[in-house]
């Protein structure tokens, strides 16, 4: 990461982040904050490691005027915000397994024996995983990453809003990806603030949780 975020108050940021769908279209993030954004974001845990999510980050007009046409219903955070980032769970994340366990041996996370025996039993279990099982879990491992992308984007001094109203059928192929391969998770559309959010109420804790 090349910077420091803008706000590390970890309670106000999560206080401070609401739902937003009207944005200011003259606010631009940078290509450079936006990776920094997503570099946060991906710090996020993932099942065995294998961070299954990949972003598609939708910023010029040719992308948003096609994006428009996926999602009629939530036009206005298309065309007001800086970006709209699609999430996506591949499903052939286990592809990069070997890799990502290479890079843990160079930086000396383990041993070069540890990585083949890891590879060995995951290799074998994720060889009778149904393809079913593998796109639930790759799909929760997208949502984490996915709040902790919306709370590194309020922590710049951002807003967002996660959208799930789109044509999820068409989404990955519009954009020229595999729709086998990649799962569509959410849009979450990203710029600042054009008007006061509106507030949400919770409901309190103990109506929600129980001790045993």
């Amino acid at each position: 990461m090349t910077k420091s975020t803008l706000n590390q108050n970890y309670k106000d940021i999560i206080t401070s982040r609401h739902s937003v769908r009207v944005y200011d279209p003259t606010v631009k993030i940078s290509r450079e904050e936006m990776t920094e954004m997503l570099e946060e974001a991906t710090l996020a845990p993932s099942s065995v490691n294998l961070q299954p999510w990949r972003f598609l980050v939708i910023d010029s007009p040719e992308g948003k005027l096609t994006l428009e046409e996926l999602a009629p219903g939530n036009k206005r955070q298309v065309t007001t915000s800086s970006a709209v980032i699609a999430v996506f769970g591949d499903m052939k994340a286990f592809d990069y397994a070997d890799e990502i366990m290479s890079m843990d041996v160079e930086k000396g996370y383990m041993t070069p024996e540890v990585k083949e025996q890891i590879m060995a039993n995951y290799t074998d279990l994720f060889g009778r995983v149904p393809a079913q099982a593998f796109r639930e879990m790759i799909l929760i491992d997208a949502g984490l990453v996915s709040m902790q992308l919306m709370l590194s984007a309020r922590a710049h001094g951002y807003d967002t809003n996660p959208i799930g109203g789109y044509d999820k059928s068409r989404i990955a192929e519009a954009f020229g990806m595999d729709k086998e391969r990649y799962v569509p998770v959410m849009l979450i559309s990203v710029g600042k603030s054009a008007q006061e959010p509106r507030r949400t109420s919770r409901l309190p804790i103990d109506r929600i949780a129980e001790w045993k």
